[in-house]
């Protein structure tokens, strides 16, 4: 299957792309990968260090006629977003991607792709391989942990890179030019409640709620896409009165919209059907609502065999669905000073109802300061108002974009030369590695551009094979046209 993937053009990318998706490499287990990485420099002759954290560091010199361009780094990191469809059977700890020929994509069966960032990572590799790309001394920089809190980038240390301009390759359009991204916070809330029997002539129900896009928690929040988390509050909200709620599981990654929920719930048999017409109720007026941008959403409930023991009290059922109808999920604000650029948003990523605790994570974005912590504090005051302890984690800061930086106007220049039109140049809602870099070498200069990729985490995800093409034919003119010391 991957064989077909390996013939594309470029055949230089696609191969190191096939030889990386082989690598199972989910974030903070990256062991395989950078042990893979190290190896592959090692074999080349190449300087290839390891840091404390885990980052992998290939050095290259430069070419001839190369030596006095500035010195480069070029980046992407090792990880992948794990998701698969419910009905998709596949262990990515020990599984190597399984890819196929699309039209112009390239998908995996059921999977994401890895295409995010690994395209970048085997772009990186070509280059480093190859004995004719022109290029001034080099740097590869291999981050681990970029998706779930890019405690490689964090901890990487000022003083070990050496080059003057950051090459980011982890930018999703190929007419994109990304000289900004969002930073980020954890925000998580949890209590536990009280448990009480279930009423004893109830019958156990299973809601799912399944079929939605998904997708990246930063890039795809703007498309309103349906959140499983929120709306499966929604019906349970609506049938607060009719039902017990014995467990709860909705989504699975903190930048990820979820794309499913399942919740377990006894209904007193005096209250049956209120609780068939309420769930059948909500249930049309989701799907009614999201039918242009959610068309495989389905929601289901059955009768289960076994009654649920224990369910949750109904005052703790109550506060537990309003603190959840209350927590925002979605756009927050958007940007005064970049046109149709998302400010700050939140995802509601994760929740969970069982054996009397209760917890829902989030992820909080905002490319200004001010505003996501404004943001975060108004997910902490409405879950305290529910009783919830709450904690903020994994912060990381965004990059300001720097519009008068040098290798952004090579960029900018080059794209337009080759294709005859300007690049959008663009701040992204996503968490890049740039802003964290930015912080231990505060003098870099840095810009983040990619080749197409749709769907990113999630089992959509697809890359784009004539966009890689063009990207290519951009890195190698990039290469060549880097400034003079």
């Amino acid at each position: 299957m991957n064989e077909a993937i390996r013939n594309l053009e470029p055949k230089v990318i696609w191969n190191k792309f096939a030889d990386l998706n082989a690598v199972p490499r989910p974030s903070k287990k990256e062991e395989r990968v950078i042990a893979f990485m190290k190896d592959f420099g090692k074999k080349l002759g190449l300087e290839t260090i390891e840091d404390e954290v885990g980052n992998v560091i290939i050095r290259k010199p430069a070419t001839s006629g190369m030596e006095d361009r500035k010195a480069i780094i070029m980046q992407s990191h090792l990880d992948m977003v794990h998701q698969k469809n419910s009905d998709t059977k596949f262990d990515f700890d020990t599984q190597g991607i399984e890819m196929y020929v699309d039209g112009d994509w390239v998908r995996a069966k059921g999977t994401t792709l890895g295409a995010d960032n690994g395209l970048g990572v085997a772009t990186i590799m070509a280059i480093l391989e190859s004995d004719t790309i022109v290029h001034p001394a080099l740097e590869a920089l291999f981050t681990i942990d970029e998706e779930t809190g890019m405690t490689g980038a964090m901890g990487l240390k000022g003083g070990i890179l050496r080059g003057d301009i950051l090459l980011n390759l982890d930018t999703e359009e190929d007419d994109e030019i990304g000289v900004g991204c969002a930073g980020g916070i954890d925000v998580s809330a949890a209590r536990n409640y009280s448990e009480v029997e279930a009423p004893a002539n109830a019958q156990g129900y299973k809601i799912t709620l399944k079929g939605l896009q998904g997708g990246h928690s930063g890039m795809d929040i703007i498309k309103g896409l349906g959140n499983g988390n929120k709306l499966m509050n929604r019906l349970l909200y609506a049938a607060n009165k009719s039902m017990h709620l014995a467990e709860l599981t909705g989504g699975s990654l903190r930048n990820a919209i979820p794309r499913e929920s399942e919740a377990i719930v006894a209904v007193p048999s005096e209250k049956e059907k209120d609780f068939i017409s309420e769930i059948n109720t909500i249930k049309t007026e989701i799907v009614d609502e999201y039918k242009l941008l959610e068309k495989d959403l389905t929601i289901s409930f059955e009768k289960i065999a076994e009654v649920p023991r224990k369910v949750m009290n109904s005052a703790d059922q109550t506060t537990f669905l309003n603190i959840m109808h209350t927590a925002h999920n979605g756009v927050y604000r958007m940007s005064p000073a970049i046109e149709d650029l998302v400010e700050t948003s939140n995802n509601i990523s994760k929740v969970t109802v069982k054996d009397g605790a209760l917890k829902i994570e989030c992820l909080t974005r905002s490319s200004v300061e001010s505003s996501k912590a404004d943001m975060a504090n108004t997910l902490k005051a409405a879950f305290e108002l529910g009783g919830c302890e709450v904690n903020f984690e994994g912060a990381y800061p965004g990059w300001a974009p720097n519009m008068e930086s040098p290798i952004l106007k090579v960029l900018d220049n080059l794209y337009t030369k080759m294709h005859g039109e300007k690049a959008h140049v663009a701040a992204c809602h996503a968490g890049l590695e740039c802003g964290i870099l930015g912080q231990n070498y505060p003098g870099m200069d840095m810009i983040s551009f990619g080749p197409t990729i749709k769907g990113a985490h999630s089992p959509d995800e697809r890359a784009n094979i004539p966009s890689t093409q063009k990207y290519w034919d951009f890195v190698l003119e990039i290469l060549k046209s880097i400034p003079k010391k």
